[in-house]
């Protein structure tokens, strides 16, 4: 097999069109090297994206926060331009796995990998952000739910395309994001579940609301149902209380010997989307009574 460390974008692509689609784009390796071990891939080249400058930078551009594909873990948890504008992203970053793991494990890999409680993902779906794609047919642009063609499943092919960065608009004056994670124990790199809320309050009512969860489907799963419903509605513990178990018409958690059953994530998601919407509400100042 061969290793290839291109300097540009462009080269990465070109590098990957020639190796027919033998190739396969690697930035932190914590999942494709543990695919290729198991033969869930056939690679001749391996297509390091690495050392493209552009790539390593956190930048805030015109209310938008860019992060680029070779940012690690670590270096989103300690960024302060994401702490003041994302601050839920800090959180679920500082949460993936051991430090070595989160050294080496990049924000755009957590999205490419395509698995349905990653962390960093779970964050960035309820941030609407969008995803630059590159390729030997140009740039595309799409949107969290189409980065997700099913369980474990990206929407990018790596094999010829690479995800360059994700944009995230910046949260404004009355807005708020927080992330909470269910864990075993913390050896345990994937959560039991996870959840992630942003929001927005004006004069104690919700704005708007976005709430994602997992691992209940394919991806992070939104409960559009409870946001619809929440929208519009003063932030009181009951109603609060109310919308989080509407999650569950949304859910739809599958039994896994090590981090539990559907019964109990059922039952579980509830309190854990409760506990994370109290947060926002009180990251605007609200005492929720």
């Amino acid at each position: 097999m061969d290793y290839t460390m291109p300097k540009t974008v462009e080269e990465a692509i070109q590098s990957l069109a020639d190796a027919n689609q033998k190739g396969r784009v690697i930035a932190g390796g914590t999942d494709i090297v543990v695919d290729m071990e198991e033969g869930k891939y056939s690679v001749e080249l391996l297509v390091d994206i690495t050392r493209i400058p552009e790539l390593k930078e956190i930048m805030l551009e015109n209310g938008t926060l860019v992060i680029g594909a070779a940012v690690n873990m670590t270096d989103v948890s300690r960024s302060e331009l994401i702490k003041e504008y994302a601050p839920s992203l800090v959180k679920a970053a500082g949460a993936v796995g051991a430090r070595q793991i989160g050294n080496a494990a990049t924000l755009a890999g957590n999205v490419v990998s395509a698995q349905p409680a990653a962390d960093g993902a779970m964050a960035l779906a309820t941030l609407e952000p969008e995803f630059i794609i590159e390729g030997p047919d140009g740039r595309r642009v799409a949107t969290m739910a189409e980065m997700y063609a099913g369980f474990g499943r990206s929407g990018v092919d790596s094999t010829k395309e690479i995800l360059t960065f994700i944009r995230i608009p910046c949260l404004r004056e009355g807005e708020a994001s927080d992330f909470i994670r269910l864990e075993l124990r913390k050896a345990l790199v994937l959560p039991m579940l996870n959840a992630s809320v942003a929001a927005k309050l004006n004069d104690g009512k919700f704005s708007w609301v976005r709430i994602a969860m997992g691992p209940v489907g394919v991806g992070p799963v939104r409960a559009a149902k409870s946001e619809e419903w929440l929208t519009g509605r003063e932030a009181t513990k009951e109603n609060i209380k109310r919308a989080s178990h509407m999650v569950l018409e949304d859910a739809n958690p599958r039994s896994n010997p090590l981090r539990g059953s559907k019964e109990y994530r059922m039952n579980v998601l509830p309190v854990i989307v409760e506990r994370v919407l109290l947060s926002v509400a009180a990251q605007l100042g609200l005492e929720v009574e």
